[in-house]
């Protein structure tokens, strides 16, 4: 560690100590936890039933967590409680749900039905609510569905075709997608979470109802299609979802939306499923090659399966053929080769 990131990390310790001082006790014991994709990290405090959450305000600023986190309770749903937040800072002390993820209890032999059918019943109580409590958040408009699914392009693309794409492939690639997500972007129908799979989920013991289901990791929502966070769940771009329980789980959501317009809802769920595999397929490449974070090159032959199997849905048939035609063994696994230079980052 250099003298300057030492330097850093010393004073954000001490920021984290003088907050820990303001808001609870000086001789409070914070135990790391494991960190994640983004620049956030926890600490659970010791006997507190408290995590402090840091959250370096030039990279994720903690009004969007708040401001979602509040959303989420007054309709009736479980994100954490915050007794003490510092915005400027990024720091704040919230509600620790404990460790009974859904990725924790399903490793452990938990039978994943009645998992995946309470985080359904809470989607579908989030999307009872009236559209307009989503127009608080940004829209889940086409810019932003765009600078998504052009990490395909960007980062995931290069590694077949050995370099950058050129700016006419690109281009033609980018007007194609957004072409396909032209009505999508349109929707202003409910909260999406966006990142609605097991590792955010929680089972909450002594709350009854959808109130069971410990929601994290929701800051970046939006106000967008009600088909999203579901396709998310069934598709999980880390963990397989049995193709019958993902058909009953659609339909058990489905059965709890009588109003909903089913074709439309299910030509967004097609269409969104292709914007997140492809932005995901990026994601992870560029998790592996600039962040050094390896452990997702292992989830790329799942997405890319999720991929491959959206694009064969008829309405994404023209993306599917755009693929084949210009971008050579786009259907296959990357090749070892590839794959041992992403791991040396030498690429």
């Amino acid at each position: 560690m250099n003298q300057a990131l030492s330097t850093s990390t010393d004073v954000r310790a001490q920021q984290r100590a003088a907050f820990i001082a303001r808001h609870w006790h000086a001789e409070a014991t914070l135990q790391a936890l494991p960190a994640d994709a983004s620049a956030r990290r926890y600490f659970r405090l010791d006997g507190a039933a408290l995590l402090l959450m840091d959250s370096p305000p030039e990279q994720e600023p903690l009004r969007p967590y708040l401001q979602v986190a509040e959303l989420l309770r007054d309709l009736g749903l479980s994100a954490p409680r915050v007794p003490a937040a510092d915005e400027a800072a990024g720091l704040a002390l919230i509600e620790d749900f404990g460790q009974a993820t859904y990725t924790r209890l399903l490793a452990a032999g938990h039978a994943e039905a009645p998992l995946y059918e309470l985080a359904v019943d809470c989607l579908a109580a989030l999307h009872s609510a009236p559209a307009e409590r989503g127009a608080v958040l940004p829209a889940y408009d086409d810019t932003r569905l765009a600078d998504e699914f052009a990490l395909f392009i960007d980062w995931y693309a290069p590694l077949l075709l050995g370099a950058a794409p050129s700016s006419a492939l690109r281009a033609a690639y980018m007007a194609l997608f957004d072409g396909l997500c032209d009505e999508v972007a349109g929707r202003r129908e409910a909260v999406v979470l966006r990142d609605f799979h097991v590792d955010n989920l929680m089972l909450l013991d002594g709350r009854a109802g959808v109130a069971a289901c410990g929601l994290l990791d929701f800051q970046d929502a939006l106000h967008g299609a009600f088909a999203y966070d579901l396709m998310s769940l069934l598709e999980d771009a880390r963990r397989d979802v049995p193709a019958p329980l993902q058909e009953r789980l659609l339909q058990r959501y489905l059965a709890q939306r009588p109003d909903l317009d089913q074709e439309t809802f299910l030509a967004d769920y097609a269409v969104l499923a292709a914007q997140r595999h492809a932005k995901v397929l990026g994601i992870f490449v560029r998790l592996a090659r600039r962040d050094g974070k390896l452990g997702y090159l292992n989830h790329l032959p799942r997405v890319l399966r999720l991929f491959r199997d959206a694009l064969e849905r008829p309405a994404l048939h023209p993306l599917r053929d755009f693929l084949d035609c210009h971008l050579k063994g786009w259907r296959d696994d990357l090749p070892v080769a590839v794959l041992d230079g992403l791991r040396g980052r030498s690429l």
